[in-house]
C-alpha cells in the first residue's frame, strides 16, 4: 500500500524504468503499452526523469478514444504533453492508435500488424499498464460490450460509446501475452472494484485479465490490506 496517488505514480515510474533497462539488456528492446488517466499522467511525467534507454523503447497505446489528432479527449495528446515532448524517443518508436481515418476496422487491423511487426508474431509486450474503472472496466474492455468476446484479434473497436466516444483497444489475448501487467489503482471510489479484481471476479472485465504476471500498485484510499501484494 502506498500513501497517495503521487506515490503510486512515482513507484510505477521507477518500476517501468527498471523493467526497460532489464529488457534492453536481455533482448535489446522494451515494448511498453500505456493507458490514460490522471495517475498515469503523473507516472509518465515521473518516467521522463528516470534513467530509461529511450532509443530502444517502443511505446504503444492500450486504448484510445475515436477523436481527431490533437483533440484533448485523446490519450495520445496527453502522452505527448507529459512524456514525449521531454524524452528522446525516436519518432519511429512512437505508436499512436490510428483512430482518425474513415475505416476504423481497417485501422484496428493495421495497428495489430504494427504491433506484430515490432513485438513479434504473435506480439509479446514487455509491460502493459492498466487502470481500473469504477464499473470494473480496464483498457476499453467495457461491461456488456461485444469487444469483451474478441478472441481472434489483438486490437478491436468497442461497439458502444463511453462518454460519447467509441474506443480502440487492445484485447484480452494481446494483454494476456504481456510479460508483465502493471495496475495503477488510486482513490476510494476504486476500492470496491479493487477487491473484486484481487478476488479474480470474472464478472467484471478487469477480473478476466491473466493474474500470474500482474502487479498492483494502489494507494491507501483504494487498497484493501493486501492490495499491494507482490508489488515490488
Amino acid at each position: 500500500m502506498l500513501p497517495d496517488a503521487t506515490a503510486v505514480a512515482q513507484r510505477a515510474a521507477g518500476r517501468v524504468a527498471r523493467r526497460a533497462r532489464e529488457a534492453v539488456a536481455r533482448r535489446g528492446a522494451f515494448h511498453l503499452a500505456v493507458s490514460g488517466g490522471s495517475t498515469p499522467w503523473r507516472m509518465l511525467e515521473a518516467l521522463a526523469g528516470e534513467e530509461v534507454p529511450w532509443r530502444a523503447v517502443h511505446l504503444f497505446q492500450v486504448d484510445e478514444r475515436i477523436a481527431p489528432r490533437g483533440d484533448p479527449d485523446r490519450n495520445w495528446t496527453r502522452v505527448e504533453e507529459v512524456l514525449l515532448d521531454r524524452v528522446p524517443l525516436p519518432e519511429s518508436h512512437r505508436h499512436p492508435m490510428p483512430v482518425e481515418g474513415p475505416d476504423l476496422e481497417a485501422g484496428a487491423a493495421a495497428y495489430a500488424r504494427e504491433l506484430a511487426g515490432v513485438a513479434g508474431e504473435p506480439p509479446v509486450l514487455d509491460l502493459v499498464h492498466l487502470g481500473l474503472g469504477e464499473d470494473g472496466h480496464t483498457a476499453s474492455l467495457l461491461p456488456g460490450d461485444a469487444v469483451l468476446s474478441v478472441s481472434d484479434a489483438d486490437v478491436a473497436l468497442t461497439t458502444g460509446a463511453r462518454e460519447g466516444r467509441r474506443r480502440m483497444t487492445l484485447t484480452y489475448p494481446a494483454i494476456a501475452r504481456a510479460r508483465e501487467v502493471l495496475w495503477l489503482v488510486t482513490g476510494a471510489s476504486k476500492a470496491p472494484m479493487l477487491r473484486r479484481l484481487e478476488a479474480g471476479d470474472a464478472s467484471i472485465p478487469a477480473g478476466r485479465i491473466r493474474r500470474e504476471a500482474a502487479r498492483v500498485l494502489a494507494d491507501a484510499a483504494a487498497a484493501t490490506p493486501d492490495a499491494d501484494a507482490g508489488a515490488t
